[in-house]
């Protein structure tokens, strides 16, 4: 059995959510923890998880990519759901910049104080920005953060900094990409008891579904290219990082 920590289910793509519900489960996914990106999509995800009770929780937040709609205390709101496990995927995201890095930061900081204060797990976006994302996470930090780098694309310097906070680290679709070294040298670095798995469907689908719709059903496709590039058992991938989870977001 697996747990699918990162997808964007209430995404447009998914009109055939039955369907998609359906295969994931028949691929040994046992929860699925829907990850939100604005307002909307957070209040989509809440109602998500209350279609599909005790199967998909929602995590309710808003991208770096939307930072200048903060909307702090209608998230903070939506949190008080029994259905919200986590608070994300907030973070920075200096690709695109399309919001300026000082909104983006202002954000953050806000995420990982609600986090805190509400005692959930935040679902940490890094890309391009691991310095700040680090500083920044050192100044907020009151005891009471925990949580996972999802779809990581850092170096050692973050997965040391995870170890350090005993943050988890999750891997997509990126570690079956035949030119992504990077991502395949990370998961040789992370320790299994760190380890989470994600599709962050509907994007980066594993081989050989690459360049087409990614789904949940993908889930063991990527527990399979770990456990090969870790030399052992899927089960044992599957065991390790459905524990890691459950843990995390408190999942009886």
């Amino acid at each position: 059995m697996y747990i699918e920590t990162h997808a964007h289910l209430t995404m447009p793509e998914y009109q055939d959510l039955s369907e998609v519900v359906a295969r994931a489960q028949a691929a040994g996914i046992e929860k699925i923890v829907n990850a939100s990106f604005d307002l909307q999509s957070s209040e989509q995800s809440v109602k998500l998880a209350k279609q599909f009770p005790g199967y998909i929780y929602a995590a309710v937040g808003i991208h770096p990519h939307d930072a200048g709609n903060l909307v702090l205390e209608k998230i903070k709101e939506l949190a008080s759901n029994k259905e919200v496990v986590a608070i994300g995927e907030t973070g920075l995201d200096y690709h695109y910049n399309p919001q300026t890095k000082e909104v983006q930061q202002m954000a953050f900081r806000n995420f990982l104080s609600l986090a805190q204060e509400l005692e959930l797990p935040i679902i940490i976006h890094a890309r391009e920005a691991q310095e700040d994302t680090i500083r920044i996470m050192k100044e907020e930090n009151k005891g009471k953060l925990r949580g996972v780098f999802h779809c990581f694309a850092g170096d050692e310097q973050l997965i040391e900094f995870a170890k350090e906070t005993g943050f988890y680290i999750s891997f997509a679709g990126m570690v079956t990409f035949k030119k992504a070294i990077n991502v395949r040298e990370n998961v040789v670095k992370t320790p299994l008891s760190m380890l989470l798995l994600e599709t962050d469907c509907p994007y980066l689908a594993p081989e050989p579904h690459r360049g087409k719709r990614n789904e949940p059903a993908y889930l063991p496709l990527i527990a399979q290219k770990i456990a090969e590039l870790k030399g052992i058992s899927m089960e044992k991938v599957a065991e390790e990082t459905t524990q890691n989870a459950r843990t995390l977001f408190k999942f009886l």
